[in-house]
């Protein structure tokens, strides 16, 4: 790998961007403030997070991707070269450029991103499945003749798939992850409790009481929004063995689609994965309980991955190194998808 070779887990809720020798140089929220009165670029990444809901009518902070996929072209466009200008030397040249896709991504989400990759200058641009770079960054070797099964649950896609022989076997992708569970719990609060909050408090709820399992020593978390029923400030206290039920509909699409991918899975390759057990990688796994539930439910013990929010981004950082690897011919499990002139 060159020294300016990059890979970027481009994410709906994070941006991760690996080098090789150097780890994760970049995290950064996928935020981007932008003033309307003049199209310039306010902040992005955590300085831009904590403008949600804040801002004045002339300032937007707003998210550019939706379930995965760019939805708004500009804004990512300039959001990447942002980040890339804080790690990246102006002298070092064109970088190549490893990026991540949910493995349901359709040609036009893809070209997008290739699109967005060709912007911000890169010499070649490569293209790897969210799920393959996870099991990579998980430390498989899925180059071999054995099933492997990983659910990459990130902010706005949950990929299932299972691989051998360096490819995607079988894979559902769906546009259900961990946002959902921010927007289950801003439901459940306007229901129970007859507050509106911001989505930053309900990312703090999940990350401080959220979980899909009762727990023995019962977690309390206070929460400030506006009163629906008066319009003024109120706060209340939210305990996590009232809010697990509230995520029941997201553990049941999850569950039902690796029953999917399980029954299309060739009978050769359930003995590796019942061996392995199913990867749970992304920052939406970590989710209290969730573990066991799966387990539970498909009767196949789910692991929780080492590093598992930088599994992806690590993964695509190792598939891109091994590019120039013309030796191994398993290295299939990424594709060229923009050279420049």
């Amino acid at each position: 790998m060159f020294g300016n070779d990059i890979s970027i887990d481009l994410g709906t809720a994070t941006v991760q961007v690996y080098i090789k020798n150097k780890g994760i140089v970049l995290r950064e929220p996928t935020v981007i403030a932008v003033n309307t009165d003049t199209n310039e670029v306010c902040a992005v990444g955590s300085d831009a997070l904590k403008m949600l809901g804040k801002t004045p009518p002339n300032i937007q902070a707003v998210r550019p991707l939706i379930d995965g996929v760019i939805s708004n072209f500009t804004l990512t466009r300039e959001m990447i070269k942002l980040f890339l200008a804080k790690i990246l030397s102006r002298t070092v040249g064109h970088p190549r450029i490893m990026m991540c896709v949910p493995s349901g991504v359709t040609d036009v989400e893809q070209r997008a991103v290739i699109d967005a990759a060709r912007e911000v200058g890169a010499r070649d641009i490569y293209i790897i499945e969210e799920p393959v770079a996870a099991a990579l960054g998980a430390g498989f070797d899925i180059s071999r003749p054995h099933g492997t099964m990983v659910v990459d649950i990130g902010g706005g896609t949950t990929d299932i798939a299972v691989l051998s022989l360096g490819g995607v076997v079988v894979s559902r992708s769906l546009k259900i992850a961990g946002d959902e569970f921010n927007e289950a719990i801003t439901r459940y609060m306007k229901k129970e409790m007859n507050l509106n909050i911001g989505p930053i408090t309900a990312e703090r709820i999940k990350c401080e009481v959220g979980g899909v399992l009762p727990r023995s020593k019962e977690l309390l978390c206070e929460a400030k929004g506006v009163s629906m029923l008066t319009g003024l400030p109120k706060a209340v206290v939210i305990s996590s063995n009232d809010l697990y039920h509230t995520f029941d509909d997201f553990v049941f699409n999850i569950t039902e689609r690796i029953k999917e991918v399980l029954e299309e899975t060739p009978p050769e390759l359930h003995g590796d994965i019942i061996q392995d057990g199913i990867i749970l990688t992304g920052g939406g796994s970590l989710i209290y309980g969730l573990d066991k539930r799966i387990s539970d439910i498909i009767g196949v013990k789910a692991n929780l991955a080492h590093d598992i929010v930088d599994c992806v981004a690590k993964g695509a950082g190792i598939a891109l190194d091994g590019i120039d690897t013309v030796s191994d011919p398993t290295h299939v499990f990424h594709k060229k998808a923009y050279i420049r002139d």
